[in-house]
Parts: structure tokens; sequence; C-alpha cells
């Protein structure tokens, strides 16, 4: 088993080789660099559409899951706001080599979850990549309703599906009037 890490670990490197890191601020969030270098979906000679040639993802076991853990679904929030990212059964790491049990997080804003097997699409405004293993971000949204689906994927971004997925709903609430703002 651990032979076949190997082998794939090395057809996993050869997969990065081409690819930038994202881009992230002193805190770790993602910024606005990365989502110009990364908001097309052909990159530095790879389509982040397919996965490296021969690498299976592996199947999720009762036990293991994703949620937010500071949010309910229907919560209502204010912006900006912190989205804090739980794992069980996994091992959070930071993006690059595959190892069995681990990944990092994906924050998708009115989005679906990403199917198991598939890259999860290259980061933007409403894809957040999450590659250093961080476990939580603030995020600035408009006022109304947004999904947000948080989103697990091996070391080369290869999505968990489904079952390592959780969606919820949140209202942003306008910003409340200050006295002497107009109406």
């Amino acid at each position: 088993m651990k032979f076949k890490y190997l082998i794939l670990s090395a057809s996993v490197m050869a997969f990065l080789g081409g690819c930038k890191p994202h881009a992230h601020d002193a805190d770790g969030n993602h910024t606005e660099e990365a989502t110009e270098e990364h908001a097309h979906g052909d990159h530095e000679g790879h389509n982040h559409g397919d996965a490296p040639e021969g690498l299976v993802i592996q199947e999720i076991t009762d036990g293991q899951r994703v949620f937010f853990a500071n949010l309910k679904d229907g919560q209502s929030v204010t912006s900006p706001l912190t989205v804090e990212f739980g794992v069980e059964g996994m091992v959070v790491e930071p993006a690059g080599e595959v190892k069995e049990n681990s990944g990092h997080h994906h924050l998708l804003i009115d989005h679906d979850f990403s199917p198991a097997g598939v890259v999860v699409p290259p980061a933007d405004s409403t894809q957040l990549h999450f590659g250093k293993g961080q476990t939580s971000t603030e995020i600035n949204l408009a006022p109304g309703q947004h999904k947000l689906t948080l989103q697990f994927a091996n070391g080369v971004h290869m999505s968990y599906g489904e079952k390592m997925s959780a969606s919820i709903n949140v209202v942003v609430e306008h910003p409340a009037k200050h006295m002497g703002d107009k109406k």
C-alpha cells in the first residue's frame, strides 16, 4: 500500500511542477492576486478539471466528515464573516503530497460540492483554496442569502466528493445605519 502511494506521490509532484502556488496574505487569507492568477480554467500547462493520470481518490468511511465549526444552516450573519472549518477522521495538511486520510479545505461560495475524484476548480473570488492547511478564514459577502460549501480534497485538490463536503445557507444582514447616515 505504501509503495502505491509513493508512486502516486511522484506523479502528483510532476503534476504540481507547473502549478503556481496560491497567493495568501500574512494571515493566510486568500488574496485577489491569486484570484486573477487562477481565474481561468487552464494555467501553467494543466487543466484543473483533470486529475493526474492513474491517481484514484480514496474511499470515505464512516466517521470521516467536514463541517462548519462556528456557523449553522439558516443563520443570520454580518460581513465580514469568520468561517471556521471542522474535519473528523482526516488530517489537515498543506497541498502538494497525496497521503491517505489527509487533505485540505476549500470554501465554495454559492457553489455545490465537487464530485469525488474531480480537481476542485481553480481559485477565484467564490472558490477559495486553503492549500497551506488553514482551518479558518474571513470573507466579505454582499447582503442577502448565500450558500457556503466546505469541500475537503487531497494534496492535489482532487475532491473527496459529497461525503467530505458540507453546505449551509447564511443570510448576510445589511450593515446597521448609524445616526447621521442618510436613509
